[in-house]
């Protein structure tokens, strides 16, 4: 049933966000989940915090768009299995990679990862035939023939062609997790000695996991060759890494669904709100302090707590109490943004004049009043939210230890 529900649910996307640039943005969210599903391969379940993932998922999208760009001038590989190309790029590359990294564990591979990512980095610009310098490798994911008349440039129609690798991508990584390689990895993230001790070498088992991973984090590449038709040295730079370790914690490292949930907020911040603020970084930021400050295992764990909850039927008791929480939190945070925002016109579009709009109103910058509006907002707030917080936690507290007591009576 969920295997079903998740492939009526990329199914029937489109049918539902189907406005402006939607597709898109759904696009976009579908590669960025195979990309940290990917990574939580090494991270969630090999316990290997590698700040050079993009390596793989980069330069599969370099070799899956110079294939595009073959194809339109020889024998056609069809754009269907383009992806196909960037992983077996990104395995590539993990083979070869993978054997000098995973010689050593923790802080040790990590930091040699970092380095790895800017060296490739810095080959990106040293190798323009391969790279294209600072404008990328461009293509025409339309150029070659259609087949069954499906060309691909139509965005509805590679969205169905990131979903289908989604899905498909999606099943394999689960299923790894179950086989008997998932289940050493999993040991080896515990207990690298105890796992040497019953006769498995830890190193071989980590190598192998990051050229799985490295496999799907090209495929990843692949499907971001097809929708963007450019690759440039961004796709292989040390942000793109830390983007992807940021979506992954936020969703949750201990889950399997946590970053497809990280992907979803990843986008949400990097491309909705980007369009409507200067400072989305600064909110990506404070949303992830937030979120360790109270939800250190991520979007998952929350969502499972209040699922489990739900089902004990403690809702009834805790609900209210959050309910009114939640809108203290959020005329707080009205106040927080709407400060934040007339800020960053002073400073940097202060030549458009002082006026601006702002949550449907057009507030004077250069004014006392929309300053104190929105400082009275977040004083109101912080008093509000010190005088709840103690019964919700109290309130929290006493519903989790009935839950785990069997149930709420």
């Amino acid at each position: 049933m969920l295997w079903g529900g998740f492939a009526l649910a990329l199914a029937g996307a489109p049918l539902l966000f189907n406005k402006g640039g939607a597709l898109s943005i759904l696009c976009q969210m579908g590669t960025l989940m195979i990309f940290g599903l990917s990574y939580n391969m090494l991270l969630g379940q090999g316990g290997m915090l590698s700040f050079g993932h993009a390596v793989y998922s980069g330069l599969g999208a370099f070799c899956a768009i110079h294939a595009m760009n073959l194809a339109a001038g020889g024998p056609a590989i069809p754009t269907s299995l383009i992806p196909l190309v960037g992983g077996a790029a990104g395995m590539f590359f993990g083979l070869l990679f993978g054997y000098v990294t995973t010689r050593k564990s923790g802080t040790t591979f990590a930091m040699i990862t970092l380095g790895l990512v800017e060296l490739v980095f810095a080959a990106s610009l040293m190798f323009p035939a391969f790279f294209g310098g600072e404008g990328g490798v461009t293509t025409n994911r339309a150029s070659g023939a259609a087949v069954l008349g499906i060309s691909y440039g139509p965005q509805i129609q590679v969205y169905y062609l990131i979903a289908f690798w989604l899905f498909l991508s999606t099943a394999a990584m689960f299923a790894f997790t179950r086989t008997p390689l998932g289940r050493i990895l999993n040991a080896v993230r515990d207990n690298p000695e105890r796992v040497g001790f019953i006769g498995y070498d830890a190193q071989w088992v980590r190598y192998l996991t990051l050229i799985l991973s490295a496999f799907f984090a090209g495929i990843s590449g692949g499907l971001s060759a097809i929708n963007f038709e450019i690759v440039s040295a961004e796709n292989v730079s040390a942000a793109r890494s830390g983007a992807i370790l940021l979506f992954t914690f936020i969703g949750g490292i201990g889950f399997f669904v946590g970053p497809m949930l990280g992907a979803v907020v990843g986008v949400c911040f990097a491309v909705l709100l980007s369009d409507f603020s200067h400072a989305w970084q600064l909110y990506l930021g404070l949303f992830f302090i937030a979120l360790v400050r109270y939800a250190p295992a991520g979007l998952a764990s929350l969502l499972l707590m209040l699922l489990r909850l739900a089902a004990a039927g403690g809702l009834g008791r805790v609900g209210p109490r959050l309910l009114g929480l939640l809108a203290v939190v959020l005329a707080g945070l009205l106040g927080f943004v709407g400060g934040v925002e007339m800020l960053y016109h002073l400073t940097l579009e202060a030549a458009d004049g002082s006026v601006m709009p702002l949550f449907g109103f057009h507030p004077d910058t250069r004014a006392a009043w929309p300053w104190c509006v929105a400082g009275g907002l977040m004083l109101a707030a912080a008093f509000a939210y010190r005088r709840l917080q103690p019964g919700f936690a109290a309130a929290w507290s006493e519903a989790m230890a009935a839950q785990r007591g069997g149930g709420v009576r």
